[in-house]
């Protein structure tokens, strides 16, 4: 197959990719409200690793747990969790569209991580980058910093979470192959969403009024007969964006086919609302242009200065 072909074929596994991602998140927004937040991470994760361990299993490829790098896989496990579970929270309150919007902020803070920890060399022109990606991040937000809603950054927090999950593995790459990577990342998720339902997954700090921090506490396995079948159509959905994107970014030109991730946010857009009735606001779509626009830039740039930070190992 010639080189465009493969882009193009490329293009289109990222736009299914993105598509399946944005039913993930339709779903959690559906069902926040009959399991809880680690129930729900749990049941998730427990389908893609049985979905992944098989994939690898039937494709004959060599299954590996062994990290070169054990502390930095740790720490990378926790940010990724952790940064999840600030974007699957966000869903209980924030339109689809707004969330991953916001989320989109990671690649200014990879930018920043990038000149700390990789020595990375970021002229003026990228930092200018940064400083207008933020501009968009706070004209979505609209805040009103006498009575500001912190709630409304945990998107913003699961991208920064994402950024040092993402640097680290800039770092690791080069030993750990991806599927080790993935392994790590859905293991570690299934131990920590076992420990929380140690020490929470019977209400026992459920004392809220408040539907997102029910969710947070909510005792487990409530409501099963509903929650569940919902949870494994999203770790299979989940299961099927992974491999779309994984294909994508093998058969194509990276520096191709990640400018197309951008289409979740469209994806978003659609998804919020046919099955949510939400239309954002023209501040939303204002915000979310600036961000794709010195998104898109800072891709450029590190594309320009083969520094491809942002986009080496596409994971969700």
């Amino acid at each position: 197959m010639m080189p465009a072909q493969n882009n193009a074929k490329g293009i289109l596994f990222i736009l299914f990719g993105m598509a399946f991602f944005s039913i993930q998140d339709a779903l959690i927004k559906f069902i926040y409200e009959d399991s809880a937040l680690y129930e729900l991470y749990f049941g998730r994760t427990f389908v893609a690793l049985i979905l992944l361990v098989s994939y690898l299993k039937f494709s004959k490829k060599k299954i590996n747990l062994k990290t070169h790098y054990l502390f930095l896989t740790i720490v990378r496990v926790i940010c990724f969790f952790f940064g999840f579970s600030f974007f699957y929270i966000s869903l209980t309150y924030m339109s689809l569209a707004m969330a991953n919007a916001l989320f989109f902020s990671s690649p200014f803070f990879v930018s920043i991580l990038a000149t700390i920890f990789l020595k990375e060399k970021v002229g003026i022109r990228r930092w200018s980058a940064i400083f207008v990606g933020f501009i968009g991040v706070y004209i979505i937000l609209n805040p009103n910093f006498s009575d500001f809603d912190y709630m409304k950054l945990a998107p913003v927090a699961c991208a920064l979470c994402y950024a040092v999950s993402m640097t680290i593995t800039k770092i690791t790459s080069d030993k750990d192959n991806v599927y080790t990577q993935m392994i790590h990342l859905y293991l570690g998720a299934i131990l920590i969403s076992i420990l929380f339902f140690i020490f929470t997954g019977k209400g026992q700090f459920d004392n809220f009024n408040d539907p997102t921090f029910q969710f947070i506490f909510r005792e487990w396995f409530t409501n099963p007969s509903h929650a569940w079948p919902f949870i494994v159509v999203m770790g299979c959905i989940g299961a099927f964006a992974f491999y779309f994107i994984l294909n994508a970014y093998s058969i194509a030109s990276p520096s191709v086919v990640s400018l197309y991730e951008y289409s979740l946010i469209i994806w978003s857009i659609l998804t919020g609302y046919f099955l949510f009735n939400n239309i954002p606001t023209l501040r939303t779509f204002i915000g979310v242009s600036i961000i794709i626009g010195a998104g898109l830039y800072i891709y450029l740039r590190e594309k320009a200065k083969d520094q491809m930070i942002v986009t080496d190992t596409p994971t969700r």
